[in-house]
């Protein structure tokens, strides 16, 4: 009896291929022995996957998709077909125990002993995974069978877990599950004061929070998840991270449900949902966790908070990041003022606008700490607004986001960098000595007790933090506020005389066309070489590390790639991988797109000499054949990435279906020197941009705080270089 074959649409051929949807289709019309449609409708049909397989073998036509971006199309067949993630999660798991030559030799495997070995490898590790009772899979999977272990094995089990996840949780906006950047959660564990031996993350999401604390020395992790596929992927990622950690991880409502009621850790780190009204508060109205108070209906966050004291020893910290409205909302008065009193609460730090989803909002740290018998009163609590710099910060932006293509929101970019130096500098001067501490005006203060018990009990770091703006040096901030402005006067003459490129013309009545190739094509043929830094949890083949290797190399990230500034990593976050070392004229791409606008940026001599980081596809062009401001200009319009991407508001890059005109090399460098002015003028009227912004918030801000003082009208203007200045301290 013939075994059933997983059926691909047309859009799913072209990416298997590496070719555009109208090459298929000029397939299916021109040549008689293109398979026919085996299900479907006439409008969108299906195809046979192996019988296409076959027929794209015979042309010579091999898979242009990367090993994740195969997995991506074999899971999308499966999907239709009613089929989830879970058990491959699970799978994943168990292929990561084997090494490379085993995954290639299973990926080869006829179909009844690949299905027999990967339920083999499924049940090796069923007892580790919640939800991982008897997997059993079937001659349909093999596709996918073959995709998973062939991912595993080439970009490395962690890359293969995210693929899995982002299936399973395509629509975020419906099931409210987001990731904790990276950054962030490494903050959160860094505010915990020591290392922690026993974490807790009661609603853990991915795994991001605990898998920061196991970078840090914790050795037992615990978590739990309402969502089954989530406590999935996090039991996994934390298998695959810290394979030396105890790790428990459980699925369902943490509130109703605790899975670890009598656990008292060491830290609890948490991102808890936000604004959930349905959180059981009729059925949990006498809970003993409520010991600062019960929660209103609509003061979930408050619940949450109170459930992470509740699992801490005496003097453990709680974490946690929470929304601005549990700091001031009124119904939430009455805890605030118990957690106030009591001592628990210990610090709230404002995160500039975009540090997490929802990216709209600007989100707090809370950091609390279960009070300890006989411990002494504490008599202040710190607040940090650390999306402000310090007055003389250089070149930081007001705001602590850096805006990029156009200023919009979705384009902003957290300084991460700026935003933990001010979280931490503060937190742990306070810490040691909370009778100490000085503070530092328009960033941190330490504010009494009995000054925040008043009938509201707000707890906003913005409005409690700017009341110390008399303490700023007048003269300081004029010195500044006139510093940055001739930076600004400066850089609008550059930007006007950047902006005077005018070498070119109209292409006549029509636009030009050319043929094109694909990025797959020119690699096939020597034109250039695609490298890609392997990410974090791949299998390591070369002996030593990269941290052993590259020690103090920089690291070009993704975001500095959007941003367009220097290398701002760290090889120590390299781990496990093959990292490329970047030299002068690489282009570079990030792998996943969410914002429109230019991808592409060339690599400088400031950049030669860093390493690749993560997520970033590096094209090498060979100089006698490719021009790298060509290339770079044509590899990121956002034509080309849409056509080369898939996912909606992530999209993921396949680069080898990027497009470029096949074209002389002499026309390529008149192309390339126009993008490299355009590149030029953009880069400029960023730094304009940002001047702007600084100098206006600078100026604002010692106006309103009473350092500086505008000029009567009829009085002289100050004069300097640079134009006039009507302000005086």
């Amino acid at each position: 009896m013939p075994q059933p074959s997983a059926q691909v649409t047309a859009a799913e051929i072209s990416r298997i291929a590496g070719v555009t949807r109208a090459t298929v289709s000029n397939w299916r019309r021109r040549h008689e022995d293109f398979p026919a449609p085996s299900g479907g409708t006439e409008s969108s049909p299906l195809y046979d996957l192996q019988a296409v397989r076959a027929w794209l073998a015979s042309r010579g036509h091999a898979s242009a998709a990367s090993p994740s971006e195969e997995l991506r199309t074999t899971l999308r067949v499966r999907s239709r077909e009613g089929g989830g993630t879970s058990d491959l999660l699970l799978l994943v798991l168990g292929a990561a125990r084997r090494s490379s030559e085993e995954l290639t030799a299973t990926a080869q495997l006829p179909d009844p002993e690949l299905v027999a070995r990967a339920e083999q490898d499924a049940a090796a590790v069923a007892d580790a995974v919640p939800g991982g009772e008897s997997i059993h899979f079937e001659a349909i999977d093999v596709a996918v069978l073959r995709a998973l272990y062939a991912c595993v094995r080439d970009e490395g089990p962690q890359a293969t877990v995210g693929v899995l996840a982002t299936r399973e949780l395509e629509d975020s906006a419906v099931t409210g599950a987001y990731r904790t950047p990276e950054p962030l959660a490494e903050l959160l564990a860094r505010l915990v004061p020591g290392t922690p031996a026993r974490v807790l993350d009661p609603a853990c999401g991915s795994g991001g929070l605990l898998t920061a604390a196991a970078r840090r020395g914790a050795r037992e992790l615990y978590g739990q998840d309402v969502l089954t596929v989530q406590a999935q992927r996090t039991a996994v990622n934390l298998m695959l991270t810290a394979p030396e950690a105890t790790v428990s991880v459980r699925d369902g409502d943490t509130l109703r449900a605790d899975a670890f009621p009598g656990l008292l850790a060491d830290a609890v780190l948490c991102s808890p949902p936000f604004g959930d009204r349905d959180w059981g508060h009729d059925e949990l109205a006498y809970d003993p966790r409520w010991a600062y108070g019960v929660p209103t209906r609509a003061d979930s966050e408050l619940a949450w908070v109170q459930h992470a004291l509740a699992h801490l020893t005496p003097g453990g910290h709680a974490i946690m990041i929470l929304p601005p409205a549990t700091a001031g909302r009124t119904s939430g008065r009455r805890v605030r003022t118990e957690l106030v009193r009591s001592g628990a609460l210990r610090a709230v730090i404002a995160l500039p606008v975009g540090a997490s989803m929802p990216l709209h909002v600007g989100l707090q740290i809370w950091i609390l700490q279960r009070p300890e018998p006989g411990s002494p009163e504490r008599m202040s609590i710190l607040f940090v607004d650390a999306a402000q710099p310090t007055v003389g910060a250089g070149r930081e932006s007001t705001s602590g986001v850096t805006r990029s293509r156009g200023g919009g929101r979705s384009s902003a970019a957290v300084d991460w960098a700026g935003v933990t130096e001010r979280a931490l500098g503060a937190w742990r001067a306070f810490a040691e000595n909370p009778d100490a501490f000085e503070g530092e005006p328009g960033v941190a203060r330490a504010v009494g007790v009995v000054d925040l018990l008043d009938d509201l009990v707000d707890l906003t770091p913005a409005r409690l933090v700017r009341a110390s703006r008399a303490g700023v040096d007048p003269a300081e901030l004029a010195e500044e506020a006139e510093a940055r402005r001739l930076e600004l006067v400066k850089a609008a003459r550059v930007l006007g005389k950047t902006a005077g490129y005018e070498e070119w013309s109209a292409a006549g009545p029509l636009a030009r066309d050319w043929r094109t190739a694909t990025v797959s094509d020119l690699a096939r043929g020597g034109a250039m070489t695609l490298l890609r830094t392997m990410p974090e949890g791949a299998r390591g083949r070369t002996g030593a590390s990269d941290t052993e290797t590259h020690a103090g190399r920089p690291v070009l990230t993704a975001p500095d790639v959007v941003l367009g500034s220097g290398p701002t990593g760290d090889a120590a976050d390299l781990r496990d991988g093959t990292t490329p070392v970047i030299a002068a004229g690489d282009v570079l791409v990030p792998a996943a797109a969410s914002t429109p606008g230019p991808m592409a940026r060339v690599a400088g001599q400031e950049e030669a000499g860093a390493l690749l980081g993560p997520h970033i596809h590096l094209f090498r062009p060979d100089p006698a054949r490719l021009d790298s401001w060509f290339l770079a200009g044509f590899l990121g319009t956002e034509e080309n990435i849409a056509g080369a991407s898939t996912g909606s508001s992530v999209r993921s890059v396949a680069p080898g279906r990027l497009r470029v005109p096949l074209l002389p090399l002499e026309e390529q460098r008149r192309y390339g020197e126009a993008f490299r002015r355009i590149h030029e003028l953009r880069a400029e009227a960023r730094r304009a941009t940002r001047l702007a912004e600084e100098t206006a918030g600078l100026l604002l801000s010692g106006l309103t705080g009473g350092q500086l003082l505008p000029l009567r009208g009829d009085g002289p203007p100050t004069r300097s270089r640079g134009g006039n200045s009507p302000l005086q301290a």
